[in-house]
């Protein structure tokens, strides 16, 4: 990354908007902050190896159901940059694997890190799981409250988006829909 040339950017940005970071107190520094927060905090998912998160925590067992709830999603909306935010739950029918919860919550946190849709998420967190651990099913419900629906055009307060990806074979979605929640309230 190029944090400079992200700064500068920034900078040219407000300028366009009219807003000079050079005749404003507030705004000095702001491009440099902006920069750093996106490549340190919001953009930090592309430096994460899943495939390695995953593959150093697997190990051999068995369950009927692993559910993981309630992992904190941050994300930026690739199509206006604006944050979202909420939770995921994590559920998956092992075979003969099994994998450390800390490592789903880490993989999450990989994906919602990068420019993507909320779905999009969702569907790779469960195909990465479905990956490493083969289980008969691996499911993924975030539920997100996205700034580009509450802060600008339908301003839509208190609106939360909620997507399910589900990942496996032949499976019972009542199973499913029951452990990840969906029709329950969630943050």
């Amino acid at each position: 990354m190029d944090r400079d040339a992200a700064a500068a950017a920034i900078d040219a940005f407000l300028k366009a908007l009219g807003r000079d970071p050079e005749h404003e107190p507030e705004l000095v520094g702001t491009a440099k902050r902006v920069a750093a927060t996106y490549a340190d905090e919001l953009l930090a998912g592309y430096a994460v190896d899943v495939d390695e998160v995953l593959s150093q925590s697997v190990f051999a067992g068995r369950s009927e159901i692993v559910i993981v709830r309630d992992v904190p999603v941050i994300t930026s909306c690739p199509h206006h940059l604006m944050l979202s935010t909420g939770v995921a739950t994590v559920a998956f029918a092992p075979d003969e694997h099994l994998v450390g919860v800390g490592a789903v919550a880490r993989v999450v946190d990989a994906f919602a890190r990068r420019l993507m849709l909320q779905e999009q998420i969702g569907e790779r967190v469960a195909a990465a799981l479905q990956k490493h651990l083969a289980p008969h099913w691996a499911a993924c419900r975030v539920v997100l409250s996205h700034a580009c629906m509450t802060a600008r055009g339908e301003r839509a307060h208190g609106a939360r988006v909620e997507t399910l990806a589900l990942d496996g074979g032949d499976v019972d979605e009542a199973i499913v829909y029951a452990a990840v929640g969906v029709g329950r309230s969630s943050a």
